[in-house]
């Protein structure tokens, strides 16, 4: 994750503003007025609970739900939350039909077709081994890197944690055994999920950036216009539900109020707060947690290569999102 981009399977997104410059007799002042009740450390932890949860809500919501309609309920109450956000704080929705148009693709990129990958795949592979395969998108991004951002050139430290991540992913997958016992649609759904997000930060970094709306409501508009595509698609592919079991419909509910909603707004406070370098580490948080969840939760099994192959794939993406230092920089 960058300035622009995140690896959540929950996030929209768009370039981080610029917080207005404050005057030096009132910086003080302004700063203990805008200072969140909560310190980012704890709002850092609830984000990555959030976030880790989610692969497990995507799967309880199957249980009731066809996996286009888990996507419709998660992005339609998402937005629901963005929207009141939006309202309280006033901000002006893009005018600019070429913006919207751009979000469109980004939502698309970032939001429908991921979710709807993601909640497929939940359908033959466990909830662990998704959040395993979401980890994979800084992996994707560094790939993607060497041919679509000719500014943002890999270094040989960073091409390094790119090999080291996919000899993870193999060992997650175990790729010694045949791949023996692994549902390769749903896992190449997951990876294919994972793989969707970068090429939806690349677009949004090439239209969108600079474009003078606020992150929140580029957001806000991007996922309403999700949440357009999937009641358009959603009719198409599955029929109206018989009837709305009580569990299934609350995972649905949670996962779009607070895992894509509420944690857009909570990360985009902690970036504005601690920079998105800072920010950006929940992203390695994420496959602990959901695996933590499976195991405890859904009972699901995991065998020795998913915690270790997975380490491994952390490991090497966090190369892949590292800086070498600059000669001459501070110690």
């Amino acid at each position: 994750m960058s300035a622009t981009t995140d690896t959540s399977p929950t996030a929209a997104p768009t370039p981080t503003p610029t917080p207005p410059a404050v005057s030096a007799p009132h910086a003080h002042r302004a700063s203990a007025r805008s200072r969140p009740a909560l310190g980012w450390r704890v709002r850092f932890a609830a984000l990555a609970l959030i976030w880790g949860f989610s692969f497990l809500l995507i799967k309880v919501g199957t249980h009731g739900f066809a996996p286009f309609q888990v996507t419709f309920g998660r992005l339609f109450f998402g937005t629901a939350v963005l929207a009141v956000a939006i309202a309280v704080k006033r901000e002006r929705l893009p005018r600019s039909a070429r913006t919207w148009g751009h979000l469109a693709v980004a939502a698309f990129l970032l939001n429908a077709l991921p979710f709807s990958l993601f909640a497929y795949a939940e359908l033959t592979i466990p909830s662990t081994l998704a959040g395993i395969c979401n980890a994979t998108s800084p992996l994707w991004g560094m790939l993607l890197s060497l041919v679509a951002l000719s500014e943002d050139r890999p270094t040989r430290r960073r091409v390094a944690g790119l090999g080291i991540g996919f000899l993870g992913v193999l060992t997650v997958l175990g790729a010694w055994q045949g791949f023996s016992g692994l549902d390769l649609r749903g896992t190449g759904m997951a990876l294919l999920a994972s793989l969707s997000y970068p090429i939806g930060w690349i677009y949004v970094r090439r239209t969108l950036a600079g474009s003078g709306s606020s992150h929140l409501s580029l957001t806000g508009a991007q996922l309403f216009l999700g949440t357009l595509q999937l009641a358009v698609v959603t009719p198409l592919f599955t029929t109206l539900p018989t009837s709305f079991p009580v569990g299934p419909l609350l995972a649905v509910v949670v996962l779009g109020a607070l895992g894509t909603g509420l944690a857009i707004l909570i990360q985009y406070g902690i970036v504005a707060e601690v920079g998105p370098t800072t920010g950006q580490m929940v992203t390695y948080f994420i496959p602990v947690i959901a695996a933590a969840a499976g195991v405890t939760l859904l009972g699901e099994r995991l065998d020795w290569n998913t915690p270790v192959g997975a380490l491994v794939v952390l490991a090497g993406a966090a190369l892949t999102q590292s800086r070498a230092r600059r000669p001459g920089a501070a110690k």
